[in-house]
């Protein structure tokens, strides 16, 4: 007799961790919170990297603060990406990578949002962050609010979808896109059957 066969529930995110009490926080962090009380919802540490999480409204005062601080000197946004986490209310977190030349130290930031929710662009703090937004827009359909030209960059215009998303189907979106994957993969199933 076989044995059941477990359901593992997909992960809710990671866990962003808390700074352990030996490891102190940086000047730069600390100078965040003071100079933007309530922006910090949390700070995490992971294999020697730091991460901001900040809310959608404090965005842009805490990047230009970051970038201009003498503390903090961030003048470099070296990435923008996203991950999806389908499962919670708040799915995807926007993960900008900031570094400071002068410096030499990197920040993570996170900002946290749901379907149909949007960011605002950070553009106008660096201008590069501009192809970035549009890839993270492409893939994963997190809209930036007040992006200078905010469409596709890696797809074509009439793609059905965001292949980054953990809903898109394995095979791409083909004639039918369907919001689970797994009916999806039982429709599959019955065309090979």
């Amino acid at each position: 007799m076989a044995e059941p066969t477990k359901t593992i529930p997909p992960p809710a995110g990671p866990p962003d961790p808390a700074p352990p009490p030996e490891v102190p926080v940086p000047g730069f962090i600390g100078a965040l919170e003071r100079y933007i009380p309530g922006a910090v919802e949390k700070i995490s540490f992971w294999v020697g990297d730091w991460t901001v999480v900040v809310g959608p409204a404090h965005l842009i005062e805490v990047m230009r603060h970051l970038r201009d601080a003498p503390d903090a000197r961030l003048n470099f946004c070296s990435d923008v990406t996203a991950s999806d986490w389908p499962v919670r209310a708040k799915r995807f977190d926007v993960i900008y990578c900031l570094y400071s030349i002068p410096l030499r130290h990197r920040l993570r930031l996170k900002v946290q949002v749901g379907d149909g929710e949007s960011v605002p662009t950070v553009t106008g703090v660096w201008p590069a962050a501009n192809w970035l937004e549009r890839e993270v827009f492409d893939l994963f359909g997190i809209r930036f609010e007040g992006h200078p030209d905010l469409r596709r960059i890696l797809m074509p215009d009439d793609w059905q979808g965001h292949p980054q998303r953990k809903d898109y189907p394995l095979e791409g979106p083909g004639e039918l896109l369907l919001e689970r994957p797994m009916d999806w993969l039982r429709l599959r199933q019955k065309e090979i059957e």
